[in-house]
């Protein structure tokens, strides 16, 4: 499972509750987003560094007609140019090396070829999309492979219908943009007796592992700071110590070492 370089995230402070990763354009993404430096799970094959001066291109992949159809008008009304429709997830990645879109909007399920496979088939080989998956299910499982497969979003279907446009513009500029509930639910999972992973095996104290988990996740130290309510020093000594404990050098291996263990579902 390819790990793309990590950096950071940042909470929004007012307006809808989304967190978003941003890439190095300042992003006017209206109320209640915000964005950092570098996003984690972006392809290193893409570059964000211009604001995007044509229409945005989508693809809608969803096996409800009814939903597609929403979608459509939503996107459109928002100035935004839905170039194509799937039905499944093979007919989705067709149309993605058929048309070659900024964004591909993804249901998690999907006849033939489920979301998750479409999605990695489409980032290995088309890294410059940018995929938001959509679903009925506020599933952490769901959400942690999504992320580790390339995801530029995470959206739940029942998402106010203004924010979805604005989804879609974030991740076409590089923003990476996930519901915070969805967040919370992957932060708050402890492996169970018969996971292959027990924190305490490798003697990791509960929030050295509440930090490894936002590792896995792609957060920087700045973020972590944020999320956990400490110091930027206090976070650099966590790091410190799991990489002791768990052997390894960098973010990138203590990131894979934690989703191989059932740390991150």
């Amino acid at each position: 499972m390819p790990i793309m370089v990590m950096s950071g995230w940042w909470p929004c402070r007012n307006g809808p509750d989304w967190w978003v990763a941003s890439a190095p354009s300042p992003a006017s993404l209206g109320k209640g987003y915000a964005s950092l430096p570098s996003s984690p799970f972006i392809s290193k094959n893409m570059e964000v560094s211009f604001r995007m001066s044509h229409k945005i291109r989508v693809i809608i992949a969803d096996d409800h007609g009814v939903v597609r159809a929403g979608l459509r008008g939503l996107l459109t009304a928002a100035g935004l140019d839905v170039v194509g429709e799937a039905a499944t997830g093979r007919e989705a990645l067709a149309l993605a090396q058929a048309l070659h879109p900024d964004v591909v909007l993804l249901d998690v399920r999907m006849p033939d070829m489920d979301g998750l496979q479409t999605l990695a088939a489409i980032k290995t080989e088309m890294p410059e999309i940018s995929v938001v998956m959509l679903t009925v299910y506020a599933n952490s499982e769901y959400l942690s492979r999504a992320i580790a497969a390339g995801a530029a979003g995470y959206l739940l279907k029942d998402a106010a219908p203004e924010e979805i446009p604005r989804v879609v513009r974030a991740v076409a500029e590089g923003d990476m943009v996930i519901d915070p509930d969805m967040l919370q639910s992957i932060l708050a999972h402890t492996p169970s007796e018969e996971d292959a992973f027990s924190p305490a095996q490798v003697g990791l104290t509960p929030q050295e592992t509440r930090v490894l988990k936002l590792i896995a996740l792609g957060f920087n130290n700045d973020a972590i700071a944020e999320t956990l309510v400490v110091s930027k020093n206090t976070v650099k000594t966590h790091v410190r110590h799991i990489f002791e404990k768990l052997g390894v050098s960098d973010r990138t291996q203590a990131a894979v070492w934690a989703i191989r263990h059932g740390l991150v579902d």
